[in-house]
């Protein structure tokens, strides 16, 4: 099937395949469906994330590992993950080689991570450990070591150590699949309180609209975000492309954004024409944790 993706620029024409999701996910959260425009950039609560902190022997690992966002002045952030990464190690290498910095989470269960992690962080990319869970649709299997919400607390801690000791260097987890585990809070809450005894974020992939994943984290003190746009639930190239629009458009209207895209050829493609358009259009690339401390210190302000 052929689909044309058509951008200020000129026009990219691929082949696209089949989707390989294994479960149904929600849609954007934060983009107006009733027609109001975005409201203008200058108008958005935009500012700076804050700075990094200076080194210290106590500085959280999140931090730690945190590749630095470049110069944001008061433009709108944009943190673009791309996980399910390691186990095609071309395409993997593909989206590696993309614009930076991108936050790339890779797969507990994929082969040779340090080699393909240490890729990633050289070309300038962050890193997350992308953890198997559970998802509604029985069918639908998460992968060795998946979190389960039928199995025992220690169990639970047992797998997720395991994901957590496959490489290094990442600044936190978000979920594969999902929609069951992130939404039963018994399951969550050991991995609550792992994330915060290492000093890592959790990243809620938001494959349920039930997920307990962003409460729990304010409540364990965990460091945290939440995806805003799917990508490529849809892998045509138009579909992307208005995925891409949605991206710009939250941006805009809350002052960051998080998109959750796959290594697909489609979206690799469409990226790599998009990416260095951004800062024509006022916004800035940023990594994920950028856009981390950025929420957590409106969360704070607002909480005052």
């Amino acid at each position: 099937m052929i689909a044309a993706l058509v951008f200020c620029t000129g026009a990219l024409l691929l082949v696209t395949f089949p989707s390989r999701h294994a479960e149904k996910l929600p849609g954007p959260i934060a983009a107006p469906s009733d027609g109001t425009p975005a409201k203008p950039t200058e108008e958005a609560a935009l500012r700076p994330p804050p700075p990094m902190p200076p080194a210290t022997a106590a500085k959280p690992t999140w931090l730690r590992y945190a590749v630095p966002a470049p110069p944001t002045g008061y433009r709108p952030l944009v943190a673009i993950v791309l996980d399910d990464l390691g186990l095609d190690r071309v395409r993997t290498a593909a989206a590696t080689r993309l614009r930076g910095p991108l936050t790339m989470s890779f797969m507990t269960y994929a082969s040779d991570l340090a080699a393909q992690t240490q890729a990633a962080h050289q070309a300038g990319h962050e890193l997350l450990l992308h953890v198997p869970m559970e998802a509604i649709d029985r069918r639908a299997d998460p992968g060795p070591h998946g979190l389960l919400t039928g199995l025992s607390r220690d169990e639970i801690i047992e797998r997720l150590r395991w994901g957590l000791g496959r490489f290094d260097g990442f600044v936190g987890i978000n979920n594969h699949m999902g929609s069951k585990f992130t939404s039963d809070e018994r399951g969550m809450e050991p991995v609550m309180e792992e994330l915060r005894a290492r000093g890592l974020v959790f990243l809620d992939s938001r494959t349920s609209p039930f997920s307990a994943g962003i409460r729990l984290a304010i409540a364990y003190g965990v460091p945290h975000a939440a995806r805003d746009v799917f990508l490529d639930d849809d892998e045509t190239l138009s579909a992307i492309a208005n995925q891409l629009a949605k991206i710009e458009q939250v941006a805009r209207q809350h002052g960051s954004a998080i998109a959750i895209g796959h290594p697909h050829d489609p979206t690799i493609a469409a990226l790599k024409t998009w990416l260095p358009m951004l800062g024509e259009r006022g916004l800035v690339l940023v990594p994920l944790s950028a856009v981390v401390r950025h929420r957590m210190t409106e969360e704070a302000e607002a909480k005052r």
